[in-house]
């Protein structure tokens, strides 16, 4: 797996600029981001591809006729540094929304200091947390393909159909709330799909060797791991188990990594599960979110971009029906009754209501390595579960 933490540096700091325009003349939002360090290739990805969408709508006259000025933090994961840029952003650049695009440590700070300026919080390529859910809280809402609950339901149901033996499974989180959280639940709900958890490790973020974690997973007798975490979790502890010479199936979510790290490593067993269509679909949205990340010299793959695609589809949207001037109750207005075509790229589209800021359907796709065709392949087709 590559880091491109200088890069997500040098582009943060430059990015962090804001337009010429005045706050008067310009709906002015920020975001706080781990752009640098290990997660970092996690989110700097879908933060560029939000700059790219937030670029281009400005290039062709605004929203309402006003410019979008996005100022982008780095946080690097650190929840103290989220919460100063929070601070920054709400109090002195006055944003009208803020965004969080890091790990769930950053939570409580940023939410913190958001709810104190009664901003709404969107939480973009970061995890959708509880309090989206029915009934949401009034400020917070998500875009983000992947969600607590949600999607360990649609794992375990994947598994449950696929496994050809009596599953026992190995569970790893990475040592943060929502990622430790998810598999607790799913150590909740195996038993209820015919399945025992053998091992559950919870490993820390600066991990430099997952193979203690990864000989008690093998050792416990797993046959299938699971993982719900940041991207290097997931591969590396599947990367130790392989170098045990453990032979099981293992189920990881489709971070925007994903399409990459399955041709790289060619692992047939190796399955994700995620609410993104991949780039090898080859929809109309993905050619052009390749031509937008050419022509902007974006130095992230296309294929890592469509989580911050459709972020800057949702804020478009909202902007656009909250009207000018904005302000941010407005905003939360707007955003509490939304409903954006995501063009394919997820399996139907973002609706918030009243009381629900993640979206009333959620849809699951599975991909992995076909060894025969030399290609990532579709396992399994949309299946929606109701948000209720």
């Amino acid at each position: 797996m590559r880091y491109r933490t200088l890069g997500a540096a040098l582009f943060a700091s430059t990015l962090a600029l804001p337009l010429p325009a005045s706050a008067q003349d310009a709906y002015t939002i920020g975001l706080t981001g781990a752009l640098t360090g290990p997660p970092a290739s996690t989110y700097a990805p879908a933060v560029d591809a939000l700059r790219i969408y937030i670029d281009r709508v400005n290039a062709a006259g605004g929203v309402n006729g006003k410019k979008i000025n996005l100022i982008l933090q780095d946080d690097s994961a650190q929840p103290g540094k989220a919460a100063a840029n929070a601070k920054k952003l709400l109090t002195q650049d006055n944003v009208i929304l803020m965004l969080n695009a890091s790990l769930s440590s950053t939570y409580a700070p940023v939410t913190t200091e958001a709810k104190a300026a009664n901003v709404p919080l969107l939480f973009a390529s970061s995890v959708c947390p509880p309090t989206v859910y029915p009934p949401a809280d009034a400020l917070q809402f998500c875009t983000t393909a992947f969600a607590a609950n949600y999607d360990s339901r649609a794992t375990l149901g994947f598994i449950k159909e696929t496994a050809k033996a009596p599953v026992k499974l190995g569970l790893s989180a990475m040592a943060i709330p929502l990622s430790r959280g998810e598999m607790d639940f799913a150590e909740a709900q195996a038993p209820s799909f015919g399945m025992a958890v053998v091992a559950k490790e919870i490993i820390p973020p600066p991990t430099p060797d997952y193979t203690p974690f990864a000989t008690k997973i093998k050792d416990a007798g797993a046959n299938w791991g699971y993982s719900w975490a940041p991207w290097v979790t997931q591969v590396r502890t599947l990367e130790a188990l392989r170098r045990l010479d453990w032979k099981g199936d293992y189920v990881a979510w489709a971070h925007l990594e994903a399409e990459g790290e399955l041709a790289r490593l060619k692992d047939g067993q190796f399955y994700v599960v995620g609410a993104n269509a991949l780039f090898q679909d080859n929809l109309p949205i993905h050619a052009e979110i390749r031509e937008a990340a050419k022509k902007a010299g974006s130095q992230y793959p296309a294929e890592q971009m469509a989580e911050g695609w459709i972020a800057g589809m949702v804020i478009e949207a909202a902007l656009k029906a909250t009207g000018w001037p904005a302000t941010p109750q407005k905003l939360a207005d707007a955003m509490s009754s939304l409903k954006v075509d995501t063009k394919g790229l997820r399996g139907g589209p973002i609706e918030w209501t009243k009381d629900n800021h993640f979206r009333t359907r959620q849809y699951y796709r599975v991909y992995r390595w076909d060894t025969a065709k030399g290609a990532v392949t579709q396992v399994k087709d949309w299946v929606a579960f109701d948000v209720k």
